[in-house]
């Protein structure tokens, strides 16, 4: 079920130092996520997580990151600036090419980070910007739907990542003419699911692929990256996925293709990581009442976008009601000039006043991160619940003056008001 682990008095008082809308996040409870996940790959010596910056892009989070002994997954040019402004150098970056401009391959070689190749292409692209170093990941796309017994869990045929199996090969030959003698084998088959033979299927898939390729093509096999894709538990009926014993078949499938070891495992949970440690806490500001009985708050969807861009589901508490009856259906909206701006639809909740705070939970992966400017809103403040009880401003609201900064205008800020 969602994350309970905080009673409303950390919000309600976080409410009484900060204005509402904002996000806040638990450090202990992350720090406990990256601990147990490390214990539970802790048989495989070369296990590393790479946090996938695109989750939660913020310097204070990314440093709990890296004093937790995690790397990081990036994108762009821009998360390479925040994983070195944080510290991280070298293979604790995974570089992970997507129609990439080529000057971003020189940054990541700059930095020494791994290069997760996305396309055959990339290769070209990699030895002229940047050149071909002597490690290098492929991402793999098998093609059609990804299935665990008799249920799809994702459908790689319809995504943009990767390679097939046969540019696999003649793109790791290629690289290997060019000065490549170890490579690494990545692929994001599912995303969000909650099964828990997800890890160890893939983990199967990508060590039977990798130990054919390295014979075939005479590099040696170093890692596989199961990348991210295990969910958490959005809704109150979902059951958490009890990462210690995928951690363990994950270790049995290894055991069976390679007893001789010699092959690190890497893993990309940005979700899993900070996604039930996060939580987005906004007050009831008007009430309306036509076909439906409306909630308005005053966060929006440029906080948290994923419900009106996936229809996705956050759970909902009204803090000091968590008791009280859900006795009444509301739709939860922002303010923004879309329909589909809303958090809850018809949703069951306790009677709610003008001035309730409400917790919008698990927010703490692609919530702040996916936030935009439509209708000229603004971006809000991101606030820690540190380990030793107190609140720390770790980014501080979007201003007007902010918007207007990258705009070409014929006025100054101060005769916009700002």
């Amino acid at each position: 079920m969602p994350n309970f682990s905080r009673g409303d008095q950390v919000f309600a008082d976080a409410a009484q130092r900060f204005p509402t809308p904002f996000h806040l996040y638990d450090e202990e409870g992350i720090r406990q996520r990256a601990r147990l996940l490390n214990r539970a790959f802790s048989w495989c010596p070369d296990f590393r997580e790479y946090f996938a910056v695109k989750a939660l892009p913020t310097p204070a989070i990314l440093r709990i990151m890296k004093e937790e002994g995690c790397g990081l997954d990036c994108s762009s040019a821009t998360e390479l600036t925040l994983a070195k402004a944080c510290g991280f150098a070298g293979e604790e970056i995974m570089f992970s090419a997507n129609a990439m401009p080529p000057e971003e391959y020189e940054q990541a070689r700059g930095l020494g980070a791994i290069i997760n190749l996305d396309d055959a292409s990339d290769l070209d692209l990699l030895a002229a910007h940047g050149g071909i170093p002597e490690m290098i990941c492929l991402r793999y796309n098998p093609g059609g739907d990804f299935s665990i017994g008799n249920t799809i869990m994702g459908n790689p045929g319809e995504a943009k990542y990767g390679m097939p199996e046969d540019q696999l090969e003649s793109t790791l030959e290629q690289a290997v003419g060019q000065g490549v003698k170890r490579f690494g084998l990545h692929a994001f088959l599912s995303s969000n699911t909650m099964a828990a033979g997800y890890y160890p299927q893939l983990a199967g898939i990508l060590l039977r692929l990798g130990k054919k390729l390295a014979e075939r093509c005479g590099a040696a096999f170093s890692f596989i990256n199961l990348s991210g894709g295990i969910g958490i538990p959005y809704r109150p009926d979902e059951q958490e996925i009890d990462i210690l014993a995928v951690g363990e078949e994950v270790r049995k499938v290894y055991g069976e293709i390679c007893p001789e070891g010699g092959v690190a495992l890497k893993s990309e949970l940005g979700r899993w990581m900070t996604g039930p440690c996060g939580w987005l806490v906004t007050r009831a500001v008007h009430e309306k009442k036509i076909h439906r009985d409306y909630i308005g708050v005053d966060a929006c969807a440029v906080n948290l976008m994923r419900p009106a861009m996936y229809g996705a589901y956050h759970h909902i508490t009204v803090c000091g009601k968590r008791t009280a009856a859900a006795d009444r259906v509301y739709d939860v909206t922002g303010c923004l000039c879309e329909n589909n701006d809303k958090f809850a639809i018809q949703r069951k909740l306790p009677k709610i006043e003008i001035g309730d705070l409400l917790v919008i939970h698990d927010t703490g992966a692609h919530g702040y991160a996916m936030g935009y400017n439509y209708n000229g809103r603004l971006r809000s403040a991101e606030i820690l619940y540190t380990g030793d009880g107190e609140y720390r401003l770790i980014r501080r609201a979007e201003t007007p003056r902010d918007y207007f900064a990258t705009l070409d205008v014929d006025c100054a800020a101060e005769e916009l008001g700002c």
